[in-house]
């Protein structure tokens, strides 16, 4: 089977790791896309995608009219993809220029985030439920990370088609037997705490940056990944200037052993859209610490810590306040107590193998023959 795969940034780390899944899955995968960078990573340059131009972070209405513009001229873009099986849009904005290109094939819709606007009431908001619902109409079948997604959002809409859940473990590499080893310091002070990931939240870059400051050492916090030049344009800047507190720069999948090996928790708590999105991810920096025997701090109320609860794991907080004061007050003691619970977690939870993929491919060869 072959997949067109339509992306909002073939940079994301995440794209290049779904395309493997296809690939590993028994597929052949076509990618085309925007970028938010000059130049494609190697892990996406090898997949040859097809770029369709400079796309900005946090820049809506100017992506907005990218996408107008390609779904008008979308000539290149429906040869590119005219031997396709099926055509998989990862975002709203890829769905709407997919809807107008994947004729009578399979439209598949794989939707990781709810935009705010999406759940909005002022006009310009639904105007943009509207077109959602148009659209959600001609969708075969959904991806998503998360049930809260579909509980909260899309069970309210207009989407009339099978849901999948692919959960965002950490995916094994091919010659990986099994999930890595558990790679966390032995429970010791100070505590040490990652960052990882996508950053950008601001109220965490605040939290994490005082409590370091104010710990008098007790507090050290490790942070890797990409930061959002939209929300946290002086991350580095505010990192390097705060005791205690390392900016490790963006890394590779390859590097997680390492990174999470000088952890002993894992920051997973996002206030970016508090209350709407961030409530109902099940995001990588859940399952990625984890597999490693670094124990997550979440909010209670969250989908992350339903998840965690369910799993009898983590440090489950109610407030950045009881945040602080639980982590200022972890003695070694505690922290072995917090590393065996995790460690208890069955490795099939954390991460994704061979048959996921095939299992993956095999939902969509089925939207195929349906």
């Amino acid at each position: 089977m072959k997949i067109g795969y339509l992306v909002h940034n073939l940079n994301d780390p995440a794209v290049a790791r779904r395309c493997e899944m296809f690939v590993r899955g028994g597929a052949s995968v076509v990618v085309a896309g925007f970028c938010r960078d000059d130049v494609v990573s190697p892990a996406m340059a090898r997949y040859k995608p097809l770029n369709l131009g400079r796309a900005e972070d946090a820049a809506f209405a100017r992506r907005a009219f990218s996408t107008l513009r390609t779904a008008i001229f979308h000539g290149p873009l429906a040869r590119y993809f005219e031997r396709c099986d099926t055509v998989c849009a990862r975002n709203l904005e890829q769905l709407a220029i997919a809807r107008i290109l994947v004729g009578e094939r399979p439209l598949v819709y794989e939707c990781l985030d709810i935009h705010r606007s999406l759940v909005g009431s002022g006009l310009a908001a639904r105007a943009i439920q509207v077109v959602e619902g148009a659209l959600l109409r001609r969708v075969d079948l959904l991806l998503t990370s998360s049930t809260a997604f579909v509980e909260n959002h899309f069970a309210d809409t207009t989407l009339d088609a099978p849901v999948e859940l692919v959960e965002n473990k950490l995916l094994l590499r091919e010659d990986a037997s099994w999930a890595p080893e558990p790679t966390a310091h032995e429970p010791s002070l100070p505590v040490r705490i990652g960052w990882f990931g996508m950053l950008r939240c601001r109220r965490t870059l605040d939290f994490l940056s005082h409590l370091a400051a104010a710990s008098s050492g007790r507090v050290e916090v490790l942070v890797a990944g990409k930061p959002s030049p939209a929300e946290l344009p002086h991350l580095a800047e505010v990192v390097g200037a705060t005791p205690g507190m390392t900016y490790h720069g963006a890394y590779r999948y390859e590097d997680l052993p390492e990174l999470y090996g000088r952890c002993h928790l894992a920051w997973t708590v996002d206030w970016f859209e508090d209350g709407l999105n961030s409530s109902w991810l099940l995001p990588n920096r859940l399952y990625e610490p984890l597999a490693y025997g670094v124990v997550p701090i979440a909010m209670h109320d969250v989908e992350v810590g339903r998840w965690l609860a369910a799993n009898d794991a983590g440090l489950l907080v109610s407030s950045a306040d009881d945040a602080r004061e639980k982590i200022l007050a972890l003695t070694v003691e505690a922290l072995y107590v917090l590393q065996t619970a995790a460690l208890r977690i069955d490795r099939s939870k954390l991460v994704a193998g061979d048959e996921d993929c095939r299992a993956l491919v095999r939902t969509l060869a089925e939207t195929v023959h349906r």
